[in-house]
């Protein structure tokens, strides 16, 4: 298999046929050992057998056909996991400590229920075929999923309608909402002939706006402006005017560089704007919840069920490559970070004459690879022809 710069923990598992095990009464401690000594590993969990169930096994043109379902399903669910990842990190803003904590696995760490990894046979049993306990994760994973994607969309339409009433309030006072800040008492109320217009006057036009806002037109009410309020660039006016006169007011106030502000006190309609935000904020914080909570869960068990499938895959490909009957050793590793690279290279220059023909020795000793077909072959499949079984696991 190819192998990529990880993104988070890296660890190798890995299979081996219990015939290289150094000779001894526990062939899996000392396989552990051995390991550990080949890829100079700076702690000893860094490196532990990893149990996988023996399952049940059909034809052999059965288990290569599932070997390539398994690994589509494999690909899928990394895919999930990262998913649920990004989510956790957008409704988490990013926090890295929050969402280090979110992500449990069995209301463990992620490594740690990893290095314990036992596999779950109350939940999927290993006397049921291998196609059955793949259609049975693959369901599991695909509907939570998809669950998830439909709480999250919910949640990010919440977010961007509070955020649309949120920007509502912020501005100056020639954009801004303005349900806060008026009064009833700013406003002449029920008058068949009077009207209160509201004007944001810039800082720098308030003297001229107080010099000439009365004969802007003929039928304004005298010494009628008062001071709402003000900001760091502008003065809001309310302005009695008479109803016929309104429009043209309103067009001399712009064309004098003074911004009319269009609002009509309605009790009804106040108090809905004012209600506006505190639904919208309710809302969000409720699809917060709802999106964290099935996040968290999304993540544990996608997590687990994707442990599971790389279970099977890795007993699948072992019985491919080992043959029968199942008799292997499967090994979890952590390779030290800065020698992720030299860690693959130890294991290929100690294990490669599994590979037979696949691989052989230079002159310096070194084991290469030699066969050409395979080197076809993986050109065809996209993967790279390893002689042992191994797979990454990065924990996302």
């Amino acid at each position: 298999m190819a192998f990529h710069a990880p993104t988070g923990p890296l660890y190798y598992l890995i299979s081996l046929p219990s015939s290289v095990a150094p000779a001894g009464a526990d062939p899996e401690s000392a396989l552990v050992r051995d390991l550990s000594t080949t890829l100079n590993l700076p702690s000893k969990d860094d490196v532990a057998q990893f149990l996988i169930p023996h399952f049940k096994i059909g034809t052999l043109d059965q288990l290569v056909q599932q070997s390539d379902e398994i690994a589509k399903a494999d690909t899928q669910f990394e895919s999930v996991v990262s998913r649920t990842v990004d989510i956790l990190k957008a409704v988490y803003d990013g926090k890295a400590e929050q969402v280090a904590a979110a992500k449990k696995v069995s209301d463990k760490p992620v490594e740690t229920y990893l290095k314990s990894f036992q596999w779950n046979a109350a939940k999927y049993r290993v006397d049921k075929p291998i196609a059955e306990l793949l259609d049975t994760l693959s369901k599991e994973v695909f509907a939570l999923d998809g669950d998830l994607k439909i709480v999250y969309t919910n949640y990010m339409l919440a977010r961007n309608s509070l955020g649309a009433v949120e920007r509502k309030q912020i501005g100056n006072l020639s954009t801004r909402s303005l349900h806060d800040i008026v009064k009833k008492s700013d406003f002449v109320i029920g008058s068949e002939y009077l009207e209160t217009v509201l004007v944001a006057v810039p800082k720098a036009s308030v003297k001229q706006f107080i010099r000439g806002y009365e004969t802007l037109v003929p039928m304004v009410v005298p010494r009628s402006a008062n001071v709402i309020t003000n900001d760091d660039e502008f003065f809001l006016y309310s302005v009695t005017v008479f109803k016929k006169s309104v429009p043209e007011f309103l067009h001399k106030c712009r064309e004098s560089k003074w911004y009319p502000r269009e609002f009509k006190w309605s009790d009804g309609v106040i108090e809905d704007l004012k209600k506006e935000k505190d639904k919208a904020f309710e809302q969000e914080r409720r699809l917060w919840g709802e999106v964290v909570r099935l996040a968290r869960a999304t993540y544990a068990d996608s997590f687990q069920a994707w442990i599971h499938l790389k279970s099977i895959r890795v007993f699948v490909e072992s019985v491919l490559r080992y043959g029968l009957p199942p008799d292997f050793i499967s090994v979890l590793v952590k390779p030290p970070v800065a020698s992720i690279q030299k860690a693959k290279v130890a294991l290929t220059q100690k294990y490669g004459y599994l590979a037979g023909n696949a691989f052989t020795k230079d002159k310096k000793g070194k084991i290469v690879r030699e066969d050409q077909g395979l080197q076809e072959y993986s050109t065809i499949v996209d993967t790279e022809y390893e002689a042992f079984v191994i797979y990454e696991i990065v924990v996302i």
